[in-house]
């Protein structure tokens, strides 16, 4: 082999592979945080239906919409149970759908979070392996340590 192939720049075949997984575990994380906020206002708004909230204040009318909005596709599957009227006069509920709306979501969150941890280590591989063979090519014998999601 001639020098000039001992000094040619480490191969790139992972460059489009790491940009893709990139790409795909910060959608994962927008994704997932998403399900989180989702989860909250789900909490939110079972509490303030079970306690029978007065749903006059700005804030429990931004949490029913956004309930409204998370509930979408489970509204129906359950109906909802009446505990009675509050002080104020308004309805308590036991919303059982919402229940199971959490329970979804949750399970959605835990996958994303599990596809999230993958790619996570995934990538690393990848730049473990990129450094890996950038010191063979290079030539300086120096073997970077393995990632630590390899074990």
């Amino acid at each position: 082999m001639s020098d000039l192939e001992h000094t040619a720049p480490p191969p790139k075949t992972h460059r489009h592979s790491r940009t893709l997984l990139w790409g795909t575990r910060a959608l994962g994380y927008v994704v997932y945080a998403y399900v989180v906020l989702t989860e909250i206002v789900l909490m939110l708004g079972f509490v303030l239906l079970l306690f029978g909230a007065n749903p006059e204040p700005p804030f429990v009318q931004w949490v029913y919409r956004s309930l409204e909005r998370a509930m979408e596709p489970f509204r129906g599957i359950f109906t909802s149970i009446e505990l009675g009227q509050t002080g104020n006069d308004v309805e308590a509920v036991l919303d059982t759908s919402v229940l199971f709306a959490m329970v979804v979501y949750g399970i959605i969150a835990w996958l994303v979070r599990a596809g999230i941890d993958w790619l996570s280590g995934h990538l690393a591989r990848l730049e473990w392996q990129q450094a890996q063979d950038s010191a063979r090519v290079s030539g300086t014998g120096a073997n970077p340590a393995p990632p630590s999601t390899l074990g």
